[in-house]
């Protein structure tokens, strides 16, 4: 089991691709979110992607140098704390493995142990406590496959959401399921991707909820545009955003 560190009074924020290019008031309200408990946010601008889309295209070298960057600007002892899951599992668990034959590999495993899921940080080093003002709302939870099997961070974000008091959790009924995003794989294997994600929103739609939450953009990307193409009713967004807006004045 992980050991957690105390409270810190600053942390690394790296904002994802996605986040960046096209959900980021989901990264603001990540931002807030830690900032309300005291914590200094810093944002390194130079930081870019994660690496994960060459890596898992079986390009390990140009993924190494990605990683090579964001151990450069990532430089001091912070913690790093990533909104996805994904992107997590990607510089926890992953960049040790690019340079397992490489003489600095003890710095790149002390690099992977400050990664943290955003919602894993709140629950265990910043104990965050929320206290709803949104009206009653019933919603379910899409678990992204990373977030599940590599970070196990799946029920840290459920108790935030248990949190609020307004708030009905329905759990899928497939929940475990792919969407069928999984980055590259849902532009090599279009088809494939199509009928996964349509089976995610006949899950969805079964539980009655008015909004699907996810802490991957990825997934939350992939759902909600098949949704919109089929012209459901039922929004998505990231965990951050949904709880920065219940609990803020």
């Amino acid at each position: 089991m992980r050991q957690y560190p105390p409270k810190p009074e600053k942390v690394y924020f790296f904002g994802t691709c996605l986040i960046d290019m096209a959900y980021p008031e989901a990264g603001m309200a990540a931002i807030h979110l830690i900032q309300r408990e005291g914590v200094e946010v810093v944002f390194p601008h130079e930081q870019s992607c994660c690496g994960q889309p060459a890596y898992n295209s079986g390009f390990p070298e140009e993924a190494r140098r990605v990683a090579e960057k964001q151990l450069e600007i990532f430089s001091k002892p912070y913690p790093i704390v990533v909104p996805s899951g994904s992107c997590a599992g990607m510089m926890r668990h992953h960049y040790p493995r690019l340079f397992a034959k490489d003489p600095g590999l003890s710095r790149v495993k002390a690099f992977s142990e400050r990664i943290f899921e955003l919602t894993e940080f709140l629950v265990h080093v910043l104990h965050i406590q929320l206290e709803d003002r949104g009206e009653p709302v019933t919603v379910t939870w899409h678990s992204s496959c990373h977030a599940a099997r590599e970070m196990g961070v799946i029920e840290d974000s459920k108790s935030l959401i248990r949190q609020l008091g307004n708030v009905k959790l329905v759990t899928l009924e497939n929940e475990h399921q792919c969407c069928g995003f999984g980055g590259t794989f849902a532009v090599k294997q279009p088809e494939i991707s199509e009928a996964m994600v349509t089976d995610k929103i006949d899950d969805i739609r079964k539980t009655g909820a008015a909004e699907v939450l996810g802490g991957d953009c990825g997934c939350l990307m992939n759902i909600t545009g098949a949704m919109s193409y089929r012209r459901i009713p039922i929004t998505g967004r990231h965990i951050a955003e949904f709880i920065w807006e219940r609990i803020h004045d």
